[in-house]
């Protein structure tokens, strides 16, 4: 099992060390947020295009596939708007309402099952991105747009779920890369900054480090019960403030280390409770 903790911790360091490399090219050099999330989705559905087969032009025409991609363009861009604004650590703090969104979202729409103890766990990590956040009239844009990836994200997650029938895996993923681009184009081919060897470095770092911790998640997952891996993927958060303090210098105050602890507890409380068959 140490094998996939070490595979699981080397898949969500990769993501939010993505993110920083987006970070970097929009507090740093100046880029647009909307670029970072174009090229990442650009460069992702280049390296992607191996895995597309026939039924990958069949998932095209469905509608339900394009909105399962939109949601993730609007996950992404916001996120990349948040972390220009924000501390890397808090963002993807902010950024855990995903779950409990999709949660919620599972319930209403798909109409998966739930217990109260699994609903008051989920209440309690509402509770630490509260804390994170301190939604009020003077919030920051960062915690704002943190807060609307995650509901993005969550609603990607739910979406995701409902179409796992639609297509293999590698459709779902070429699709959801490739479409994002293509929605993004129009809002974002002339923002292209002047290439230079520092942001053709950053932009590539920010594509290849989310796609392949995304990738390598994947992998984890095809060889370990999802409900085994879920606690490891908090390992983000963890990625997230080491690598805030070591590139910005960036660490949470009291409330984030708060809201913080609610959030990987109830988290990993949650996911190992047993499931019912």
């Amino acid at each position: 099992m140490w094998k996939l903790a070490a595979l699981m911790f080397v898949a969500m360091s990769m993501i939010p060390a993505g993110d920083t490399a987006g970070k970097l090219l929009s507090t740093e050099h100046g880029v647009s947020p909307l670029f970072v999330a174009w090229s990442r989705f650009v460069l992702g559905s280049l390296i992607a295009l191996p895995l597309a087969r026939a039924d990958t032009l069949r998932a095209l025409r469905d509608w339900r596939i394009w909105l399962r991609a939109m949601l993730l363009a609007g996950g992404i861009t916001s996120i990349q708007f948040a972390l220009k604004h924000a501390p890397v650590a808090d963002v993807f703090a902010a950024f855990f309402v995903g779950p409990i969104v999709s949660y919620a979202l599972s319930v209403l729409l798909l109409g998966e099952k739930v217990t109260p103890l699994r609903t008051l766990l989920m209440a309690v990590g509402f509770v630490g991105v509260l804390l994170v956040v301190r939604p009020s009239l003077s919030m920051g844009p960062g915690m704002a747009f943190a807060v609307l990836a995650g509901t993005f994200y969550g609603a990607f997650l739910t979406a995701s779920r409902w179409l796992s029938t639609v297509a293999r895996p590698g459709s779902l993923l070429f699709t959801q890369l490739f479409l994002s681009a293509l929605v993004l184009t129009p809002f974002c081919w002339m923002l292209t900054p002047a290439l230079t060897p520092a942001l053709v470095g950053l932009t590539i770092a920010s594509a290849v480090f989310s796609l392949g911790g995304n990738f390598l998640l994947l992998f984890a997952y095809a060889r370990a019960e999802a409900a085994a891996l879920a606690p490891y993927v908090y390992f983000q958060l963890v990625g997230a403030v080491a690598l805030g303090w070591l590139v910005f210098g960036d660490l949470p105050d009291p409330l984030t280390w708060g809201g913080l602890t609610l959030i990987i507890g109830a988290g990993i409380t949650s996911a190992a409770l047993p499931r019912k068959p």
